[in-house]
């Protein structure tokens, strides 16, 4: 009998141990989900914080980009309207470009001319492949023709091609509006019809007659 309500009392000792054994996994898975919830959204945020300030910061950079661009193109723009120079007074050696096969540097001087600023003022010399252009009008044609235009003359330049020879040809000195842009000019022929023409100057280097 003894041994009987001993079993017994074994017996209930063993399923208490084993209802707080669940017990205790439960809540500890319980509360495991609530850990990793917890901790899930400081990530995110985190995350979410980096990516803000890293676009902001390119959206930063993107902006100050296009602001010096238009502070560039509006500096240019502002010397044309006043009619200055974009760079320091002093002579340059420019290229010289045209929209014409028959209306372009003498190939001696590798499509080049001497740019020239003096006040803010730019004027390019060049030498012209012959003398059939007679005269220049920084404009157009129509504006060429009308009375009290003035036209430009041009001058006597001698060129020296690769092989040693020389030759004169007519050269004119052009106003510079503007570098790297395309402006009006338009010339007379021997024939004498105007034609119109566009022209540019570009990339100029510090000159040294030699």
């Amino acid at each position: 009998m003894k041994n009987r309500v001993a079993a017994v009392l074994l017996a209930v000792v063993m399923t208490a141990g084993m209802l707080t054994g669940c017990g205790a996994g439960s809540s500890a898975a319980e509360s495991a989900p609530s850990a990793v919830s917890s901790a899930a959204p400081e990530a995110k945020e985190e995350t979410t914080e980096s990516v803000s300030a890293s676009e902001t910061e390119e959206t930063a950079g993107a902006a100050s980009a296009s602001e010096a661009a238009e502070e560039d193109t509006a500096a240019v723009s502002e010397a044309a309207e006043n009619g200055t120079a974009a760079i320091e007074d002093g002579t340059y050696l420019a290229e010289f470009t045209t929209d014409s096969t028959m209306f372009h540097v003498n190939e001696a001087n590798d499509g080049k001319g001497i740019l020239t600023v003096a006040d803010g003022k730019m004027t390019i010399h060049v030498s012209l492949v012959s003398k059939s252009i007679v005269n220049l009008y920084p404009g157009l044609a129509e504006d060429a023709q009308k009375d009290g235009a003035e036209l430009l003359e041009p001058t006597e330049d001698e060129v020296t091609y690769s092989d040693g020879m020389t030759e004169k040809v007519y050269g004119f000195d052009i106003p510079v509006p503007v570098l790297d842009e395309e402006f009006d000019c338009a010339l007379i022929g021997t024939k004498g019809k105007w034609y119109d023409h566009k022209v540019s100057v570009s990339n100029p280097e510090p000159y040294t007659e030699e």
